[in-house]
């Protein structure tokens, strides 16, 4: 049978979410347990996509092949009963069995987190992200954003270093929330770019500190130039918030 998996992970102790020969990964120590369940037999996960080094999710989604008669709480203990603390599963339940954890996506939901903190606080160094200077404009951030949404070539929001052809995506939702001392940059659509979160979240910052004018963001998606957009920002603000398989 398939079994359908939601995680979360606090990426800051990984090299990312796939499995790699040098560096701990989410990938692998799931796997690692899961094999362990089934008595040594391999046991290979699927997810939604793969996250960097640095990036968290609370709401990744994967898919694994199992005989074991396990009830769905069952898999949620016994996963968690011997995994490490930096990964949990939040549920588990069983689904069809041409489910497939990654191809099926119809839409991704992405959360940046930059703090505003004057002096930010240690023990948030690797769950938010700090850019000291200049406060940004919200409002600001959000009429830029707003351009993203629809359907896009998003090629300067992507890094160079990929070797995919098709740069097309539909933005559904972009917002910018205030927390307290935290800005966050709430994005779904169905599917993102290899960087794409980071590098719109860095230019969207250039915009709100008045670096760049938020029409700016037009004469960037139309561009298609990497070398138009800002800086990529930093991993650790990054989180995979949730995946959906239905249409929105």
């Amino acid at each position: 049978m398939r079994l359908r998996a939601i995680i979360s992970y606090d990426g800051s102790g990984f090299s990312g979410y796939q499995v790699q020969p040098n560096g701990r990964t989410v990938q692998e120590e799931i796997e690692t347990v899961l094999t362990k369940m089934h008595q040594g037999v391999k046991t290979r996960i699927t997810a939604s996509g793969r996250t960097d080094t640095g990036v968290h999710a609370t709401g990744q989604v994967i898919h694994f092949d199992s005989e074991l008669s396990i009830p769905p709480m069952g898999w949620v203990k016994g996963l968690n009963a011997q995994l490490p603390d930096d990964i949990r599963i939040l549920q588990v339940e069983q689904v069809a069995d041409d489910f497939h954890a990654r191809f099926d996506v119809q839409w991704k939901t992405y959360r940046y987190k930059w703090t505003l903190e004057d002096i930010p606080m240690p023990f948030e160094r690797h769950m938010v992200s700090y850019v000291q200077g200049k406060r940004p404009e919200l409002s600001r951030m959000q009429e830029a954003a707003n351009h993203l949404i629809g359907e896009h070539d998003f090629r300067s929001f992507s890094a160079t270093n990929t070797s995919i052809q098709d740069f097309v995506r539909s933005i559904y939702e972009a917002r910018l929330e205030q927390h307290d001392h935290q800005l966050h940059l709430v994005i779904t659509g169905n599917g993102f770019l290899y960087n794409m979160v980071r590098i719109i979240a860095g230019t969207l910052w250039e915009i709100g500190i008045g670096k760049r004018e938020p029409s700016e963001m037009i004469e960037i998606i139309a561009a298609m130039d990497r070398s138009k957009a800002g800086k990529t920002a930093p991993p650790q603000g990054l989180y995979l918030e949730k995946v959906g398989y239905e249409t929105l």
